[in-house]
């Protein structure tokens, strides 16, 4: 009994502390409570509005296709600047910024809403790529397809150039542009003296295929082949001049007809290739290649992609056993401008062309595309254009012609939303020299978008049949 009494006193004064210890707890919780509340007010009226936030979408992608840019969470009607920035290859800077308001709920849309200033104006959804600029004289050219352009792409408050004011950054987002999509087949070929690299779509085949040529700058471009593939056929982009696997010296054209015949073969008979649907595409004097192989080879191509091109050239194309020749050895229709800088115009202009030198067009058995820059610095293109057009005429082929013709757009016509370069080095020496290209920013980066959907329409209609 006595032990019974004893536990009930212990059990009821623990009791008692229980509840004098909750109490005391209780007070300091609801002055906590009270504090919390206070600083909590604040807080809450600090963050009444979300973080700004910049989206890309997608965030990877092709580099012909576009990206939906948006910023949300903003103050209504405020200025603010998008800028966007990456790094070529070689190290160098490219940059485009743009000035925008934003609307009544605080967002601003690339697809929708209008630049103001910067380095375009108007609703360019595409501007913060094609507006970008690099230092004076570099042209942006991707060597490695198997890695992207990495694009930063930054929201910054109020309006301002970020080449002369540092901004209050609010958001950034990382994009990538792709030149390859995935699964497309990369091959180097050495083949029978060829110098060039084969893509391959995804699956087994067989694809129409597209021999790829592009101009006297020389070595090996890849990267447009690379998007062809991308889209679904075979490419053979070739090199033909100023590449350490071709006969030498290397500023000289150490190939002839042979080399190109080889090449159109070497891709017509791949095994994943469909032998009667294989077009050649050229730019500048690989349009002039591309006519010079359809009409005088023996080679018979589904169709033809000629960019900016001349209808003949007064530089020998010979083969390596034969000899060479220097395209700086003729320097007699080069023009300058005030700075110095070269213009190849009036080389290409078909009057001062040699006759026995002038393709022979009406050869041509295949659908033909010119793409004639009416800005063109570099190659009389619309001339020779107009050349082709009425050789065709009169040999009853008008059918086989279409033109697509560009006002403001300038020589070096790129895959859509790739930065225009209005000139670029030409050579180091003996002295440094800049050639013009011309172009002017929008309406260039119009004619090239505009361009490549029809270039891809012109293939499908005549590489798929």
């Amino acid at each position: 009994m006595n032990t019974i009494i004893i536990r009930a006193h212990v059990n009821v004064t623990r009791i008692q502390q229980l509840i004098e210890m909750k109490m005391t707890l209780f007070t300091l919780h609801r002055k906590l409570e009270g504090l919390h509340s206070a600083a909590g007010a604040v807080r809450w009226r600090s963050s009444y509005r979300p973080s700004p936030l910049l989206t890309a979408a997608p965030v990877r992608a092709l580099i012909d296709e576009r990206i939906s840019i948006k910023g949300t969470f903003l103050p209504p009607h405020c200025p603010i600047t998008l800028c966007a920035q990456m790094h070529s290859e070689d190290g160098d800077l490219w940059e485009a910024f743009a000035h925008y308001n934003t609307n009544s709920d605080g967002t601003v849309n690339l697809t929708r809403d209008h630049s103001v200033g910067g380095s375009y104006l108007g609703c360019e959804p595409m501007g913060l790529f094609w507006g970008m600029q690099g230092d004076p004289g570099v042209r942006l050219r991707k060597i490695n397809v198997l890695t992207p352009y990495t694009v930063q792409i930054s929201l910054l408050e109020g309006h301002i150039s970020p080449s002369e004011a540092q901004g209050t950054e609010l958001a950034t987002v990382i994009t990538e542009r792709w030149y390859i999509a995935p699964g497309v087949r990369r091959i180097d070929i050495r083949q029978n003296g060829v110098v060039g690299t084969l893509f391959l779509p995804p699956g087994p085949g067989p694809f129409p295929g597209m021999l790829d040529l592009w101009g006297m700058g020389g070595g090996l471009m890849e990267y447009r082949a690379a998007l062809i593939a991308s889209r679904g056929y075979a490419s053979l982009a070739l090199a033909f001049l100023g590449h350490k696997d071709l006969p030498g010296p290397r500023n000289t054209m150490n190939v002839g007809d042979s080399y190109f015949k080889a090449a159109f073969h070497l891709l017509q008979n791949h095994h994943q290739v469909c032998a009667d649907r294989v077009g050649i595409i050229g730019i500048s004097y690989g349009s002039y290649l591309a006519l010079r192989i359809a009409t005088q080879t023996g080679v018979k191509p589904a169709c033809l992609i000629c960019i900016n091109g001349p209808i003949g050239s007064n530089i020998q194309l010979l083969d390596a056993e034969d000899g060479a020749d220097d395209f700086n050895s003729d320097q007699k229709h080069w023009t300058f401008d005030e700075q110095g800088h070269v213009s190849f115009r009036e080389v290409s202009l078909p009057a001062n062309i040699r006759p026995e030198a002038i393709l022979k067009i009406e050869n041509i058995a295949c659908p033909l595309m010119a793409i004639v820059s009416e800005d063109d610095l570099s190659t009389a293109s619309i001339e020779s254009a107009n050349v082709i057009e009425e050789t065709l005429k009169a040999a009853g082929k008008s059918e086989l012609f279409t033109r697509l013709s560009y006002p403001g757009a300038g020589h070096l016509i790129e895959p859509p939303y790739a930065p225009n370069a209005r000139l670029s080095l030409w050579r180091n020496k003996p002295k440094k020299l800049f050639t013009l290209w011309g172009g002017q920013s929008t309406p260039h980066a119009a004619a090239q978008e505009d361009a490549w959907e029809k270039m891809l329409d012109f293939m499908e209609s005549n590489l798929r049949r």
